[in-house]
């Protein structure tokens, strides 16, 4: 038993940048090979480019996770060409933009719920069967923060998240029979191209002294936790929401 992942074959969609790009670099790193998604196909290169460097085999395409059929046939077609997918990372997110709730539009809260939910939901339900059949596999989910105790702005995020942590609660239960374990990691916030649009070097201090432990989640710390999730050692967890947050959000009994 150990942190290895070698022989194992990990899905990870919104892998083109980001938390994305590390949780594919480090797993490449302990012996993964991998399945990478994105709609950003330069980004995707580049993360396939740094995950092979590591010697395993990586599989690219890019598609639009909220295309339900589409990404069914391609995960399907590189299933076959690897043999099998044990782990499925479903990264892949929008943000909320910092959203007042009387400026979520219609097709904003759409686009929130088909990206963060309905994209993880469907792929999910695309690699089941091969995992029930093996008897083995590892989904990791990515919630929030902002699913655990909400925020001030960008609601439909945060209830884009808290549904995708009842649903790995609910999955959890019900593919424990076919020793499939499921999981969501809640990230507190992390420095990306993403979370930093829209803030200046004021705005992200102001933000940083939010952190009780004083300083910004790294994207590695998200890739850590999910490796572990994804490895051997994590073995008789299931059904939880872990969230590295540096402190901000503290949920026990």
């Amino acid at each position: 038993m150990s942190v290895s992942l070698d022989g194992r074959v990990a899905l990870i969609t919104g892998a083109g940048s980001g938390i994305g790009r590390s949780h594919a670099v480090l797993m490449a790193e302990r012996g993964a090979d991998l399945i990478v998604n994105d709609l950003n196909s330069e980004g995707l290169a580049e993360t396939a480019e740094c995950a092979a460097s590591s010697g395993g085999k990586v599989i690219q395409f890019v598609h639009d996770v909220s295309d339900v059929a589409g990404m069914a046939r391609k995960t399907q077609a590189a299933e076959v060409e690897l043999g099998k997918i044990d782990i499925l990372v479903n990264n892949a997110g929008v943000s909320g933009e910092r959203l007042a709730f009387e400026d979520v539009t219609e097709y904003a809260y759409d686009r929130m719920v088909d990206i963060n939910l309905k994209g993880s939901f469907f792929l999910t339900q695309a690699v089941v069967p091969g995992m029930k059949k093996r008897r083995y596999g590892k989904i990791i989910n990515t919630s929030s923060m902002y699913a655990l105790g909400g925020n001030n702005v960008a609601a439909h995020y945060s209830a884009a998240k808290s549904a995708l942590s009842g649903l790995t609660n609910s999955l959890a239960r019900e593919l424990a029979e076919w020793n499939i374990m499921v999981n969501a990691v809640a990230p507190g916030f992390v420095l990306t191209g993403m979370t930093s649009r829209g803030r200046d070097r004021e705005g992200l201090k102001k933000r940083v002294e939010q952190v009780p432990l004083k300083r910004m989640s790294g994207e590695f710390d998200m890739a850590y936790t999910v490796a572990f999730l994804a490895s051997d050692e994590a073995d008789f967890i299931t059904g939880q929401i872990i969230s590295p947050n540096g402190g901000e959000r503290i949920v026990g009994i």
